[in-house]
């Protein structure tokens, strides 16, 4: 039976992915986050790792490049989740999608007054679909980074962004005014390879699904 192949990502979900990973009984050979590598083998000969961009996880999961991938929802509602099978909330890389602003800039009455607003954001999709449900008029300026620098430089009134801690926006002098959703990291699953390959992709999504039980089990503690 053909290998299976787990979509990843660098960065901090890959951080909280691993030792998710490892508790469901899959180990990379190598350190993802330091490997030069794009496809790693694992301490199981049939389960290979593919890094990817956070932005291509979908898309090789919904082709069939990978059967399984670990994605946030954030990405997955900008891609649009179409094809794809979202078993479990991983519960993982945690944080929210709101909408910031300069402080001191008067969001509220800006709303009430129906003015149009200029958002830049690298979620435009989302953005879109967040200010249309309220009825707002917006320009929305697609970025790729440093969203921070917008609404400083004037390029936008707001923007829409990811927020952890809440540091970057306050070191840039930027509140958020508004929260779109909380955001947390999804297991997503290629149909067809669940179906062709179930004898090995239903046995993964199990144990990472118990995995998944078993931390939220010990935080509750």
């Amino acid at each position: 039976m053909p290998g299976v192949a787990i979509a990843l990502s660098k960065g901090r979900i890959l951080d909280e992915t691993l030792p998710l990973l490892a508790r469901s009984g899959i180990v990379p050979a190598e350190d993802p986050s330091t490997s030069r590598k794009l496809i790693l083998s694992t301490n199981r000969p049939e389960v290979s790792i593919v890094m990817l961009r956070a932005q291509d996880v979908p898309t090789y999961v919904e082709h069939g490049a990978a059967d399984l991938g670990v994605v946030g929802k954030d990405v997955l509602l900008e891609h649009g989740g179409e094809g794809l099978y979202q078993p479990l909330d991983l519960r993982i890389g945690a944080c929210r999608l709101v909408v910031a602003t300069r402080r001191g800039f008067d969001w509220n009455g800006t709303v009430q007054r129906g003015a149009r607003i200029r958002v830049a954001s690298k979620y435009v999709e989302t953005a879109r679909e967040h200010f249309a449900a309220k009825g707002m008029h917006v320009d929305l300026i697609k970025l790729y980074g440093s969203m921070e620098l917008a609404p400083l430089s004037g390029l936008a009134d707001a923007i829409v962004d990811l927020v952890s801690t809440g540091n970057t926006l306050k070191a840039n002098d930027l509140v958020a005014v508004e929260e779109i959703m909380a955001i947390t990291s999804r297991l997503v699953v290629n149909p067809a390879a669940l179906k062709l390959k179930r004898e090995r992709v239903k046995p993964l999504i199990d144990a990472i699904a118990a995995a998944v039980a078993g931390m939220a089990a010990r935080e509750a503690a």
